[in-house]
């Protein structure tokens, strides 16, 4: 059977083979989820809508470190990032690979805590912007 693929996805497949020699790639000791123990099934994956689909969304830790996320449930996923958020099942192994060649090594598997968004513009309820006289 034959399997289409975008770019993006036949990448993250080339890095995990070229990584692991074709192997299961070995986990690596840092514990991704708050059990210590890699989840062994697909993971829901938060990803943003882009010109060429979809692109995986970053995040910062509670310390500034950029990390990819991933949750074990649907439900986790729109608990923390609300019911809209789109996502992609994805092997932890894969999210590791589409992660790696944006710099970020860590992947969070059920973060629970998270900011709201960045407002870019005014309050526009807020006080009026008045000229400081210098």
């Amino acid at each position: 059977m034959h399997l289409s693929r975008t770019p993006a996805e036949a990448a993250a497949v080339a890095a995990v083979e070229s990584a692991t020699g074709g192997e299961e790639p070995a986990e690596p000791s840092e514990p991704s989820h708050p059990s210590g123990r890699a989840p062994a099934e697909p993971l829901y994956v938060p990803v943003r809508r882009c010109a060429c689909g979809f692109a995986l969304r970053v995040f910062r830790s509670p310390l500034g470190a950029r990390t990819a996320v991933a949750f074990t449930t649907e439900r986790r996923l729109s608990d923390v990032l609300g019911p809209d958020q789109p996502a992609i099942r994805l092997a932890l192994p894969a999210v590791r690979a589409l992660a790696a060649p944006l710099g970020v090594d860590l992947v969070s598997v059920d973060p629970q805590l998270t900011a709201p968004a960045v407002r870019t513009d005014p309050d526009p309820a807020g006080p009026p912007m008045t000229a400081l006289a210098g």
